[in-house]
């Protein structure tokens, strides 16, 4: 749709949330990247694993919780390539492998040292410079 005053001359929509979404959905089944954000009501833990966890895609989430034991189970359970705890999902983090799970992301894992695996062609070489032939390592005398 098109923006209207100051959005007019693009295609944009204000920051919108939806609020008492079902599990059902399609708004709870999609990847939606421009200013929205949904709100999902679940009774708990157990349901919010099971909601989150019951969409095809995986990219990153957060879970909002003062008992550490219920931020690890989280962070175990939950099916995404990034569980923020007590933060806001930012998408990506530079020093850290990001890519998502399921249907999300690339399929590969970007970013830290994980990159040079990603953008890389790596090669084992070994230079024996003694003139001598050597043997096999199994090839010994016994």
């Amino acid at each position: 749709m098109a923006g209207e005053g100051a959005l007019a001359d693009g295609w944009f929509y204000q920051p919108t949330i939806f609020a008492d979404v079902r599990p059902g959905m399609r708004i709870a089944q999609e990847e939606i990247f421009g200013p929205t954000t949904t709100i999902l009501p679940v009774e708990s833990l157990d349901d919010a694993v099971r909601v989150a966890n019951g969409t095809p895609y995986g990219l990153s989430l957060s879970v909002y919780t003062r008992d550490v034991r219920a931020a690890f189970r989280a962070i175990n359970e939950l099916e995404a390539g990034i569980v923020y705890v007590n933060a806001p999902t930012i998408g990506a983090e530079i020093q850290l492998p990001f890519g998502g799970i399921k249907n999300t992301g690339n399929g590969h894992r970007e970013a830290g040292r994980v990159a040079l695996d990603q953008f890389s062609e790596w090669k084992s070489i070994y230079v024996d410079y003694s003139g001598h032939l050597q043997r096999a390592q199994i090839d010994v005398e016994m």
